[in-house]
């Protein structure tokens, strides 16, 4: 089965494993928030990676954070697959003709009020990718096996607003992926188990 093929499984099943829905549980259902998609671009080669950026320290929002290229879904998008596209090109320079689209994952939302869609893309291995000097410090490769296993999932906690909060985060070379981006590949990690 290839690589598409079985992400493409995962994101249609029917049966739904056990998934994070938010940075926290008790959102107001009413609450506002705003739209959001990030890229989750799998590269497709024998031991598939999973590309992530480090965000510079100057951004107001997740300076320094790892996370997938994305942002705030604009009206002029038509919705979270362009959103996704889009940002991807505009923060690594990813043509959205070289983006195999397999679908969207399951919408996350976060403490800083996004609802955010992951859209699962297939992508030939080693393009020339280039971070945007305003929003990406540096971008790299994480293998989606190292992603995928449970075992590298470590559970983190911290109070935020005066509640105890938990998070998932996983330590890779040194990059501390956690928050949003650790539960989005927590979620697809399980997909894919439930999809085996």
């Amino acid at each position: 089965m290839t690589l598409a093929a079985r992400l493409r499984d995962a994101l249609e099943a029917r049966h739904e494993p056990v998934l994070l829905t938010g940075d926290h549980h008790d959102f107001d259902p009413d609450a506002v928030t705003s739209a959001a998609a990030v890229l989750i671009a799998v590269t497709d080669r024998a031991d598939p990676g999973v590309i992530l950026t480090r965000r510079t320290e100057t951004l107001r929002r997740h300076a320094g954070q790892v996370a997938f290229p994305g942002g705030r879904i604009d009206p002029d998008d038509g919705g979270p697959v362009a959103a996704a596209l889009r940002e991807a090109q505009e923060e690594i320079a990813l043509p959205p003709s070289r983006v195999e689209v397999i679908g969207t994952a399951d919408l996350y939302r976060t403490i800083t009020g996004y609802s955010v869609t992951p859209v699962v893309g297939v992508i030939e291995p080693d393009l020339p990718l280039i971070p945007s000097e305003a929003e990406v410090a540096e971008l790299f490769e994480v293998p989606l096996s190292f992603l995928l296993d449970e075992t590298n999932h470590k559970e983190g906690r911290a109070v935020y607003a005066g509640q105890e909060r938990r998070y998932y985060e996983m330590d890779w070379r040194g990059h501390r992926i956690w928050g949003a981006t650790a539960a989005m590949i927590v979620n697809l990690s399980r997909r894919l188990r439930w999809a085996a």
